[in-house]
């Protein structure tokens, strides 16, 4: 096994057998829950068989450890999010989350009040909750209008007419969290 990824690869067998042991499951047993056979996965853990993805995802599965941690893959590279600001409609939106579908977290800076848009309630599908971080904000929900501050948080149904926004001369920085809707609501470039 000269390739790199040999040595990574012949770990996997004393791992696999480690995590056996210590669930007190025999080869037969792991066999039936992972369908493979009981002599495919003697193989693999006396290091006879190089492992594959498609044995080893199910393995995964069963030990209930991620895929990473039967072939003690090494570091991937930098972890950090390097994050992009985006300018929509007089806000700074920053993306804290990268993954795909789901609910995304951003931090979303308002303007002070009376540098923003003018106020126009709008509606989208899906539920947004958000949190304060700094500043006051001006959260108008229906017939309904809030001042919250540095703490507070908010949830609702985007379905409902509303409008958030600096309640003072101050910029509001808030914690949002919304999900695919939400997402193409507020950062296509074109608001309802």
């Amino acid at each position: 096994m000269d390739h790199p990824a040999g040595g990574v690869l012949a770990g996997v067998g004393p791992r696999l057998r480690a995590l056996r042991r210590a669930r007190g499951t025999t080869l037969a047993a792991l066999a039936t829950e992972t369908s493979l056979t009981a002599s495919t996965l003697s193989r693999l853990e006396n290091g006879k068989l190089r492992p594959t993805l498609e044995q080893l995802l199910p393995l995964a599965r069963a030990h209930g450890v991620p895929l990473d941690d039967l072939v003690a893959a090494p570091p991937t590279g930098d972890p950090r999010i390097h994050l992009r600001p985006v300018r929509r409609a007089g806000l700074v939106v920053v993306p804290l989350t990268r993954r795909a579908g789901g609910v995304q977290a951003y931090k979303v800076i308002y303007p002070p009040a009376g540098r923003a848009s003018t106020m126009s309630l709008w509606t989208h599908e899906g539920y947004e909750w958000f949190y304060v971080l700094n500043g006051h904000v001006r959260f108008v929900l229906g017939e309904q209008e809030f001042r919250l501050g540095v703490g507070e948080a908010a949830e609702f149904d985007t379905r409902i007419p509303h409008w958030i926004g600096s309640a003072d001369g101050r910029p509001a920085e808030l914690l949002t969290l919304f999900g695919a809707q939400g997402e193409r609501a507020h950062l296509t470039p074109s608001r309802h």
